[in-house]
């Protein structure tokens, strides 16, 4: 079910502004073997790239399509009904783009932008082995050479960092010199000192890769650092999370959808005592939650995406909100759409069995389900 079909997409479009048929031509019937091989094609990541699909937001004038909010919302989700780990990587590609765009000087804003609506690839480094959503235990530093050459130094380990395997870039985050700031640098993957180790048989989004990352004192130039660093680092994950938030949240409406799809298709064709299963009530209830969820899912992500379009004070929270929503109705849905199809849906690299792992993963990503209710928590206490 796309955006389309809920009364929202323009014709063709489904709401993206993109031509969303080029995009499925262009995945095709890929997903079940990407996820089965645990890779997607890096030429197809790279097309996608340039075609502006991966960063939909980048202004015109950084030579992206300049997509609102909103738009990228529905892409997003057209894009996580396809292949949940293909939207992975699709919200990487968008957080460092944001970020970019946030903390970048002029010059940088055109370098990289200019680079990840072109066909490069980029992944985020935040979290870190001991490290998670604990800003205060990140050990990764960015610190002046010291043979004055006015370079830097970037030295840690990076854990968990989606679509590493095929990043031309990594955007560091770490701490400034031995100060309490923070900075993000721009890493060449192929530098002297990077190591990157894919982590073996992930549950879900199997196919976005998910590596650790070793910076043995990697040298890089001064103005491979945004804005010369030097912010506060809670503000850098601010920027970041709230980008991946919204971007996993409209991920979790097209699992949604495509669960609701063959969920759907499934009740109206498969016959049992002399009818289709979804005229028995128990399989028709099963629908309806699932219809549900998906009409939750889709208006809390709407919200969030005019929150964040009109730049709102709340747009951070609003994501917060979006996400574990949309996330923990994608788990339930996806284990209902499994229940409905029964033994068609417990096929390895079936849509709904994809969907099934793929689901669980969103609720720990970006902010697990706790960390998302902790901050909700401390919103409603401090504002209502």
């Amino acid at each position: 079910m796309s955006g389309g079909a809920t009364g929202t997409a323009a014709t063709g479009t489904g709401g993206t502004g993109f031509d969303t048929a080029a995009i499925d031509a262009l995945v095709g019937d890929g997903p079940a073997a990407w996820d089965a091989a645990g890779r997607i094609p890096v030429e197809l990541l790279r097309e996608l790239g340039a075609m502006g699909v991966l960063c939909a937001e980048v202004p015109a004038r950084f030579g992206g399509p300049g997509r609102t909010g909103q738009e990228n919302g529905e892409l997003t989700a057209h894009v996580g009904a396809l292949c949940s780990s293909l939207r992975s990587v699709m919200t990487v590609q968008g957080i460092a783009a944001a970020v970019v765009r946030r903390f970048g000087d002029r010059e940088q804003r055109r370098r990289y932008l200019g680079q990840l609506t072109s066909g490069r690839l980029a992944c985020v480094g935040f979290s870190e082995p001991g490290a998670g959503s604990d800003l205060s235990g990140m050990t990764t530093r960015i610190r002046p050479a010291e043979d004055g050459s006015g370079d830097l130094i970037v030295s840690g380990e990076k854990m968990w960092i989606t679509g590493a395997a095929y990043a031309d870039l990594v955007m560091v985050v770490g701490r400034y010199g031995d100060g309490p700031d923070g900075a993000a640098a721009m890493v060449p993957t192929d530098a002297p000192g990077v190591r990157i180790e894919p982590v073996a048989a992930p549950l879900g989004c199997r196919a976005a890769t998910h590596c650790r990352i070793v910076l043995d004192d990697v040298r890089i130039p001064a103005d491979a650092v945004l804005g010369g660093g030097r912010q506060p680092l809670a503000l850098l994950f601010t920027v970041g999370l709230s980008y991946g938030r919204m971007s996993v949240a409209w991920g979790c409406v097209g699992i949604l959808r495509a669960c609701l799809t063959a969920a759907v298709g499934d009740a109206r064709t498969r016959e049992q005592g002399g009818g289709p299963i979804g005229e028995h009530q128990l399989v028709a209830r099963h629908i309806a939650e699932l219809y549900t969820s998906e009409r939750i899912a889709t208006q809390v992500c709407r919200h969030a995406a005019e929150q964040w379009d009109r730049t709102a004070p709340d747009a951070a929270v609003t994501a917060v909100l979006a996400k574990q929503v949309a996330a923990t109705h994608a788990t339930r849905g996806a284990a209902t759409a499994v229940q409905v199809l029964a033994s068609r849906g417990f096929t390895d690299g079936h849509v709904v069995a994809r969907a099934y792992r793929d689901a669980k993963a969103m609720e720990l990503i970006e902010g697990s389900t706790e960390i998302s209710q902790l901050i909700l928590a401390r919103h409603a206490l401090d504002r209502l």
